[in-house]
Order: structure tokens, then C-alpha cells, then sequence
């Protein structure tokens, strides 16, 4: 039988990249199967970001390419999903007249009834209505075959002024407990030895479930699932952060010493204009806390620059910040407007050329600091979860650290999926490199 082809582009963050695996595990049970070139493909979807305005045009560039394609292969379906296709609804099929398919994240659940529908009426579906009740379990097609992401909640309730997502990916909505354990369970069955959570505020979970379960009480489910080594999360809010989650992540063996804790801006009155509901000194306080109960935890952060009304010393401030929190990794961009969302229609919008100035200082600061912070582990043995060979040299292995710090070393394909002891010898500022410890030595 005729295996039909999909290929995925997929544009964003990891809840992104995790879609785009629950799209293709739907479709693979309906005869799909990857494949890595557009023109072989039966199918084509575009999984789309609207966090910036770049993403949102790369999404753009590639359906108009696709589109083309299509004129020379009319039988090709043609879907577009992700964020952008939620905000533009039925307005993208009058800018692509061979778009085919339009549906929102939310909707993902329905995509073999929409593309039977295509099928049957040979007209173009549009789906992009929020449905009522928790997120759909769906099976997904993981390419990863160590680490897996598992969604354990959609949307978001915070309204932060640069953000689509509450408009894109709607309000909060959480799985049921049960069935994220049993995800997990499987996974762990299936030789998984690692899982990532995924939320837009990944530890807000709960709210709005009747079972009494927060997202501290969802680590302590998991971390009794046997065969997951390990359990790591993001994002999370840092209004969130609260003592029990704190302590109940100090108390288990399984959850890694790594935070991601956004902090946008070292200003208060950026984060005011911003709308993150915390001041700097609230966010130094859940920092010191979290390392007044596990001093080895590594954290990472989310800077925007160039917010409006960003000035000269606001962005002093957040250099400071990023000194002092000692940050492992710091995640930075250019403030990006954004439709629908209040920043857009702020005033005092900040240059493109001084944008570029401070990302640049910036940049110094933060590569700077990561490669003390790696300089320190020179030496030191690290536990490595092997995830494969390494994509920049692949005579070597790579995986990572509890921190989560990638490490590559010298290794063998069995030991893929297994934790090893490795000896860091050297470090630059986005990477380790290490010498496997042979079982038994130290």
C-alpha cells in the first residue's frame, strides 16, 4: 500500500516543535509518513510562530514557496497551523488561494476529521474555535528517542503586554492529571528516560481542574514514574514560584538542578509597563530562595530589549540583573511588535538602532559571564545523559548535564540513552567538552 508522504516545517518554541510531533502522530495513524522533502510530500503543513515578527514572516515566505509548488503538483494539500494560522482565521486563505487547510493549536486533535473533509468536499477547511474542555490527549511521533516533551497544560491567563499567546493559544486549560501520568508511564516504557514539561506558565497547572492537584503535586506523580531519570520543565511564572513548589523541587531525586525563570527586564517600571506582576526584588527573592535549597541549581532567563519606553537606565538596571543572578544562559531579543497586544500601541517606541546597541552589550555581558560559569566545571565530573552524536563532529557523542549544559565526548552508539560519569576538560561559553569515565572509576 501507498504510504502518503507529509513534511512539517515547524517555526517557534518547544510547544511548537511538540504540535508538530501530535500532527504527524495523528496522520501517521492515517497512513502519513514524514518525509524531509517538500516536493515528495503528499502534504505540506506550516507550523507558524507569532511571537515575533521575523517568525511570522519566515512562515509567510515559506507558504507562498509552497504554494508555488503546488501549482505544478495539484493534488498536494496544503495546511497552515500554528499561532498565526489562530490569529488570521479564514483572512490567510484570501493571501494563499492554495491553502487547503487553516487550524489553531487548540484544534490539533481534529486534524484527521478536517483532512477527511478536504478530501470528501475538495474545499478548504478553516479551524481555529477554541473547544470546550480540558486539551485532547493525542498520540505524537517523536523523533527523539532519550528525551521526550510532554504538554500538560495550554494557553495562558496572564496578559503581558508584548504577548499574542493569550489571543493565539486562548486561556488556561489544563489535562487531567491521570492522563499525563499515563503518558509518562508509557513513555518510560517505551525507554524514555527524560521529559520536559511544557505550559505557557508550565507551573500555573491546576487552576483550573476540580482534582485539588498544583503543579508540585504533578512532580511528585511523576517523579515515582520508574524508567524517567529525569524531569525538567518550562516556562514557568515567577509569580508561580511558590515555597511549596520550591521545596517539593528541592525534595525530589528527579527533578534537574535547571530553572528557566523568565525575567524580561532588571527595570520595575519596564516590568510594570510590561505587565509581569513581580518587581525585581520579588524575583530576587524566589532566586535566593530556590538556592537556599538547592545551592547547585543553574538558572536561565528570557530578556527583552528595547521595550518601549526602555531608557538608557532601565537598561543599565537589567545589566546589573544579569550580573548579579549569574545567569548559566540568557535568552535575549529584540522587543518585536506585536498586532493585538497592548505594547503595540504604547508610545515611545524604542529606535531599531539602539535596540541593536544594547543587544550587542548584552550579548558581551552574557557570553561572557557563560563562559566563566563553564570554566568553573573544567575538572569537575558531571552525570551525562547521551542523546546521540554530536551534530558538529560526528565522531563524537553529546548530551547533557543535570544543569543542562551540553557536553560532547568521546563515546560509543550503545551508550545512547544511558547516564555516564564524564570528566570535563574544557569549556567555551555555549558548551563542555569531556572524557567518559570508564563504569567503576572516578
Amino acid at each position: 500500500m501507498y504510504a502518503k508522504r507529509l513534511y512539517i516545517k515547524t517555526f517557534g518554541c518547544q510547544m511548537n516543535v511538540h504540535d508538530s510531533e501530535r500532527i504527524s502522530g495523528l496522520l501517521r495513524n492515517k497512513g502519513f509518513r514524514l518525509t524531509e522533502k517538500p516536493e515528495e510530500a503528499d502534504m505540506i503543513i506550516v507550523n507558524t510562530c507569532s511571537i515575533r515578527e521575523k517568525s511570522e514572516q519566515k512562515g509567510y515566505s515559506d507558504l507562498g514557496r509552497f504554494a508555488q509548488l503546488k501549482r505544478d503538483k495539484p493534488g498536494l494539500v496544503l495546511g497552515m497551523a500554528g499561532c498565526v494560522a489562530q490569529q488570521e482565521g479564514e483572512d490567510v486563505l484570501r493571501r494563499f488561494k492554495g491553502l487547503d487547510l487553516v487550524f489553531g493549536s487548540s484544534n490539533i486533535a481534529f486534524v484527521p476529521q478536517m483532512v477527511q473533509t478536504i478530501t470528501l468536499k475538495s474545499q478548504p477547511v478553516v479551524m481555529v474555535q477554541e473547544p470546550p474542555g480540558p486539551p485532547r490527549t493525542t498520540p505524537a511521533d517523536r523523533k527523539d528517542r532519550v528525551r521526550a516533551w510532554v504538554s500538560i497544560m495550554e494557553g495562558c491567563d496572564r496578559n503581558c503586554a508584548f504577548c499574542v499567546v493569550p489571543t493565539t493559544r486562548g486561556r488556561e486549560r489544563s489535562r487531567p492529571s491521570a492522563e499525563i501520568v499515563q503518558e509518562v508511564t508509557h513513555l518510560a516504557e517505551a525507554g524514555y528516560k527524560e521529559i520536559t514539561l511544557l505550559g505557557q506558565t508550565v507551573n500555573s497547572y491546576g487552576k483550573n481542574l476540580d482534582e485539588g492537584v498544583d503543579f508540585a503535586d504533578l512532580l511528585a506523580m511523576l517523579n515515582a514514574i520508574n524508567g524517567i531519570e529525569r524531569i525538567r520543565f518550562t516556562s514557568p511564572h515567577p509569580s508561580d514560584m511558590t515555597p511549596k513548589l520550591i521545596e517539593t523541587m528541592a525534595e525530589l531525586s528527579k527533578v534537574c538542578e535547571y530553572l528557566h525563570l523568565p525575567m524580561q527586564s532588571g527595570s520595575d517600571a519596564v516590568l510594570e509597563r510590561m505587565g509581569r506582576g513581580y518587581t525585581l526584588d520579588q524575583y530576587r527573592r524566589i532566586v535566593g530562595r530556590m538556592r537556599q535549597f538547592v545551592p547547585d541549581m543553574a538558572f536561565s532567563t528570557d530578556i527583552i530589549v528595547g521595550f518601549p519606553g526602555e531608557t538608557e537606565d532601565d537598561f543599565e538596571k537589567t545589566l546589573d540583573a544579569v550580573s548579579e543572578f549569574e545567569f548559566d544562559n540568557v535568552y535575549y531579543f529584540n522587543y518585536s511588535r506585536r498586532p493585538n497586544t497592548p505594547a503595540d500601541r504604547f508610545e515611545e517606541q524604542v529606535s531599531e538602532s539602539v535596540k541593536a546597541a544594547r543587544f550587542e552589550r548584552l550579548s558581551t555581558l552574557e557570553k561572557g559571564l557563560a563562559r566563566r560559569k563553564n570554566h568553573g566545571l573544567i575538572d569537575t565530573v558531571q552525570e551525562v545523559l547521551v542523546e546521540g552524536r554530536s551534530k558538529r563532529d560526528h565522531a563524537k557523542f553529546t548530551g547533557r548535564t543535570r544543569s543542562n549544559k551540553l557536553v560532547h565526548f568521546n563515546g560509543a552508539d550503545d551508550d545512547v540513552g544511558r547516564l555516564l560519569n564524564v570528566r570535563i576538560a574544557a569549556a567555551g561559553s555555549t558548551c563542555l567538552e569531556g572524557i567518559r569515565i570508564p563504569s567503576g572509576s572516578r
